[in-house]
């Protein structure tokens, strides 16, 4: 079986109407969302997607390095929602939750979201999205949708010291690689579809099915920002995406940006 992605046989069974519609693909770039912001400038289409075999300076949250090697999938989508800054912040929810769903309902995975950008399975990371936006005011111009997937590869082998033994891939978990171009069309499918209902009836219904999926809702948990670290209970995600954060005082605090990690009982 082959692993790799064949455009032309990708674009040709898609079920969307403008995700992946226009796919631009290379072997090596420094970073797919950077490449896709390129276009974006120069007026390249809602769902127009960047994918890239390796990517040599792919970041995360906060500009943290992200190990991007040959076998994972690594894209970016192009988006161009009628929406202010504050509401299109809440995109990372579209693109989490449709890879949850995908790697649940097409492999079979255990997958849980976990507030506000990664995939876990069996409580591994396995899934990163990083959400950018380009504004004029409050408007938003365009938004860029980067998605990082560890897959066809075995996460212990390649991936770097720090991260390792907290990450997994779709390799370690089925024990197989798997079709990388099936697995971007159920993406692209499922996200088109996350995204419309995003856009056209608001937050409200999406946050609720992400929720399913978000096993660290009821847990313990610590969340550090660049000025302190908060240590409670994670009792919900509300409709601006911010965490509800029970405080061991029993007074609760809400929370817009983070890092979280499962504290100890």
């Amino acid at each position: 079986m082959s692993v790799e992605i064949d455009l032309e046989r990708l674009q040709e069974s898609l079920l969307t109407k403008r995700f992946g519609k226009r796919v631009f693909f290379s072997r090596e770039v420094n970073s797919t969302s950077d490449w896709a912001k390129e276009l974006a400038k120069i007026g390249a289409e809602e769902g127009t997607v960047t994918v890239a075999q390796t990517q040599m300076a792919g970041r995360g949250r906060l500009g943290r390095e992200w190990i991007s090697p040959r076998g994972g999938l690594w894209f970016s989508i192009i988006l161009r929602p009628d929406q202010k800054a504050h509401e299109a912040v809440k995109l990372v929810f579209v693109g989490s939750l449709a890879v949850a769903e995908v790697l649940h309902e097409k492999y079979g995975m255990r997958t849980e979201t976990k507030w506000p950008n990664d995939v876990l399975v069996n409580g591994k990371k396995i899934c990163g999205i990083l959400a950018e936006m380009n504004t004029k005011c409050e408007n938003v111009n365009y938004a860029i949708l980067g998605v990082g997937i560890n897959a066809n590869f075995c996460a212990e082998d390649v991936l770097s010291e720090s991260v390792k033994t907290t990450a997994t891939s779709i390799q370690n978990e089925l024990g197989k690689k798997i079709r990388l171009e099936s697995l971007l069309k159920a993406l692209l499918e499922k996200m088109e579809r996350i995204y419309d209902t995003f856009v056209g009836a608001g937050f409200t219904s999406l946050l609720e099915r992400w929720k399913r999926y978000a096993g660290f809702l009821g847990q313990r948990v610590v969340v550090t920002d660049q000025n302190e670290e908060l240590n409670g209970l994670a009792l919900n995600v509300d409709l601006e995406g911010a965490l509800i954060l029970k405080l061991e005082d029993g007074t609760t605090r809400r929370i817009l940006v983070g890092d979280l990690v499962f504290g100890k009982c």
